[in-house]
């Protein structure tokens, strides 16, 4: 059965996207630590982040520098944050999180609550600075 990551980038799910090549999507995160938490996929399903070839992590790694830069460009915050976790998904992926301080990276924090509308203008401003 496909991850939700990979019916996300199927367009089976809709998703707030903020950048996209042949080989990789960036999309928020719904439940975001900060305003501008996004999440990096390769499109090729693979469970396990370490188990993906060492080329797809070279390429993900590149696609995520330059969503980070994308997002730094337009959130304020001090640093982009990265982490790889991967329990929650059984999909590889990056989470991006705008920092302006250590404590920010704690999934244990509340998440935010942003409206459609908010998600919307936030995914449009990220999507414009992606180069």
């Amino acid at each position: 059965m496909a991850s939700i990551f990979s019916r996300i980038a199927s367009g089976e799910i809709p998703a707030y996207i903020v950048a996209e090549d042949q080989s990789h999507l960036a999309f928020l995160d719904i439940n975001p630590l900060a305003k501008g938490h996004t999440l990096v996929v390769p499109k090729r399903e693979e469970d396990y982040f370490f188990d993906l070839t060492d080329q797809e992590i070279a390429t993900t790694m590149q696609f995520a520098k330059r969503v980070a830069q994308a997002i730094k460009l337009s959130v304020p915050c001090l640093r982009v944050g990265v982490s790889v976790v991967g329990l929650e998904v059984p999909h590889a992926h990056i989470h991006l999180i705008p920092l302006n301080k250590s404590s920010d990276l704690n999934f244990s924090n509340p998440k935010l609550t942003l409206s459609k509308d908010e998600f919307l203008a936030l995914a449009e401003t990220i999507k414009k600075a992606f180069k």
